[in-house]
């Protein structure tokens, strides 16, 4: 094989008596490395990240890019340069596709597979991806150097992959994707200090809020933000920690493409909260409907499980709104901007719901992914 980049060659020629050197130069053209980003769906099954995309022959789904997307702005908030993204991005599509892994190597999970026994946080922090993109953040910009290694290199310093060649190819893809979520200028290295420069600015969003809910409310027939006397919680320890936490953030507002801690979107809710049970799921409604596995009839509904509705924008086949049974006849969502998250009466609900997913049942392995919506 040639070897790459210029290439010099000496041919001896014989004149007469004497040696002459004639040097012959080929030049091998290295292709740019610039990806490009191929729009395979648009907003009808997209979310805050917008649809499905083919980048540098990788295929991600809308719940990917709603995660890349999440990536970005936790860079951008934080006002740490361009490049963090980059390799943040870089890195969770080497390690999981960009998806929210509930297994992997080992204790392995979560977007970056990051390890529970290396010290990452616990199984249920490492589940939101929020948690997880901010510890892979801590420990790269502790790097020296970071934004100025060599393609590959800052990711492999934060993982110690048995697979070191893997990251620096993912690059030019990664920045393309950035270059779809960035907003404003690039921020300095190292960042700012808290209230100096400019202040942090909200990465794009891809498609419109289609996340609000339609449902008529009476806040005459439940309190939106207080338990009723005499609730409890359910007696299962993961449908208890699922519920637990949901319930923990009545009156958060409702952000678009929010996974928390200070704000939600529907969907951000259920998959922060199902985190908190130890268990992963999709980042967006249009796959957290196929997760689980499918509940027959609102009768045997449990807490815990995940209710889809049309909501403002949806149909019944894409169901865009989703709420979680609490028990007692109570399902609490992150409702629209202007309302946030709060408590609904299930038979506000019933006549709308399309789908019932159930994530775990009581003291069983969760289930796999997959399955079909109720219909």
């Amino acid at each position: 094989m040639r070897p790459d980049g210029i290439v010099a060659v000496a041919v001896g020629t014989m004149v007469g008596l004497v040696m002459v050197p004639i040097i012959a130069v080929v030049l091998i053209v290295v292709p740019a490395t610039v990806a490009t980003v191929v729009q395979l769906s648009g907003c009808e099954q997209g979310g805050p990240g917008g649809g499905s995309v083919v980048v540098d022959r990788q295929q991600l789904g809308a719940d990917e890019m709603d995660i890349a997307r999440t990536i970005v702005d936790i860079v951008q908030q934080r006002r740490l340069p361009r490049r963090a993204a980059v390799l943040a991005i870089a890195t969770g599509m080497v390690e999981s596709g960009l998806r929210n892994l509930d297994h992997g190597d080992g204790d392995s999970v979560g977007v970056f597979q990051q390890r529970p026994s290396q010290g990452w946080g616990t199984r249920e922090q490492i589940l939101n991806p929020v948690y997880a993109t901010e510890k892979f953040l801590d420990a790269m910009i502790a790097l020296p150097g970071w934004d100025t290694m060599a393609p590959g290199r800052a990711e492999q310093a934060v993982q110690r992959s048995g697979f070191p060649d893997r990251y620096a190819s993912r690059e030019p893809a990664a920045a393309a994707i950035v270059d779809r979520f960035w907003t404003g200028p690039d921020n300095a290295t190292p960042p700012l200090a808290p209230g100096g420069g400019t202040e942090a600015v909200q990465t794009k969003t891809l498609c419109p809020d289609q996340g609000g809910s339609d449902v008529p409310r009476d806040p005459g027939k439940v309190d939106p933000t207080k338990l009723p006397p005499g609730f409890t919680l359910p007696a299962d320890v993961r449908q208890r920690a699922a519920v637990g936490f949901a319930l923990g953030q009545l009156g958060k507002p409702y952000v678009w493409g929010a996974k928390g801690p200070s704000a939600y979107d529907c969907s951000g809710l259920m998959l922060a909260s199902w985190a908190a049970a130890g268990i992963g799921i999709p980042a967006g409604t249009v796959s957290q409907v196929h997760a689980g596995h499918a509940v027959s009839s609102i009768q045997q509904v449990q807490p815990g499980d995940l209710l889809f509705i049309p909501g403002s924008l949806g149909t019944a086949q894409i169901p865009r709104h989703v709420g979680m049974y609490a028990g007692h006849g109570l399902i609490v969502d992150a409702y629209d901007t202007d309302t946030g998250v709060i408590l609904e009466p299930l038979s506000a609900w019933t006549s709308k719901i399309v789908a019932i997913r159930r994530i775990a049942d009581p003291s069983s392995p969760s289930p796999p992914p997959g399955g079909s919506p109720l219909r």
